[in-house]
C-alpha cells in the first residue's frame, strides 16, 4: 500500500519538553478523511507502535516497528454508513495475527456515527478481534463526524449552516451528529439551549484566529457559511 501524500501543515502548538526518563515505546495514530465523490468519503487510519533503538538489541541503531496496521473505510455521505472496509496488518507480533483481517468485513453496513463504539466492542471485543484495530477504529470515528462540515464545504461550497435553519426541528437535525457528544454539546447545556432558542453557533476559535492572521474580517466566516 503506497503511503498517502503528506498534507500541508500549519504551525502546531509547541510540544512540552521531553521527560528526563528513557523512552520505552511510541504509539502513533494517523487518521485522515478524503472526499471521493459528493456522496462518498473515505477514512484511512494507521496505528504504528515502535520501540526506540537499543531497547531489545544493543547493537541495533534503528527504531523497531512492532505493530503497523491500516484500516480503510468508505462511507456514504451524509448517512456515514460504511459501504466498504479493508484492514491490512503490515507488521504484527505473530504470523497468525492477520487471520482476523477478513472478519472486519462485518463493519460494512454499520453507521460510524452514534453507537459505533459499542458496536465495535460487541463485534470485535476480546478474542473476537484485534486490540489494536479496535483502538484504531475508536480513534477513526470522531474524524468522520469532524468531516461532515468539510464534506458540505467541498460539495456545495458551504459548510452546514445551523444559524440559517428556520425552526427548532431543522436545527436539531443539523446538530444531530454533535448533540451529547461532549460537555459543550450537552443538549441541556448553555450552548445547545441557546442555539435551539435562535442563537448563533458562533465563530470557531481557530477560524477567528486564522482570519486575523490573514488580515481578514471575522464576518467572512458568516459569508462562507451562507
Amino acid at each position: 500500500m503506497s503511503p498517502s501524500p503528506e498534507p500541508a501543515r500549519s504551525a502546531s502548538p509547541p510540544l512540552p519538553p521531553e521527560p528526563e526518563g528513557r523512552l520505552l515505546h511510541h504509539r502513533s495514530y494517523d487518521v485522515r478523511a478524503y472526499h471521493l465523490a459528493d456522496d462518498r468519503l473515505m477514512l484511512r487510519g494507521i496505528v504504528h507502535d515502535q520501540k526506540p533503538p537499543g531497547i531489545y538489541f544493543d547493537d541495533d541503531p534503528d527504531p523497531l516497528s512492532v505493530h503497523h496496521m491500516v484500516v480503510d473505510l468508505h462511507l456514504h455521505f451524509p448517512s456515514l454508513e460504511i459501504v466498504a472496509a479493508d484492514v491490512t496488518m503490515n507488521v504484527t507480533p505473530h504470523h497468525e495475527c492477520s487471520r482476523i483481517e477478513p472478519d472486519y468485513q462485518q463493519l460494512v453496513g454499520l453507521s460510524i456515527a452514534r453507537g459505533f463504539s459499542r458496536k465495535v466492542k460487541d463485534l470485535f471485543g476480546g478474542p473476537s478481534g484485534c486490540t489494536h484495530i479496535g483502538a484504531l477504529l475508536q480513534a477513526m470515528a470522531p474524524v468522520a463526524i469532524q468531516s461532515m462540515w468539510s464534506m458540505r464545504a467541498v460539495t456545495d461550497g458551504t459548510p452546514m449552516n445551523v444559524d440559517a435553519e428556520p425552526d427548532l426541528e431543522a436545527r436539531r437535525r443539523s446538530l444531530a451528529f454533535n448533540i451529547n457528544t461532549c460537555h459543550i454539546w450537552d443538549e441541556q447545556g448553555e450552548q445547545v439551549v441557546s442555539i435551539m432558542n435562535g442563537g448563533e453557533v458562533g465563530v470557531p476559535v481557530w477560524a477567528e484566529q486564522r482570519l486575523a492572521e490573514l488580515g481578514r474580517d471575522v464576518s467572512e466566516w458568516g459569508r462562507l457559511r451562507g
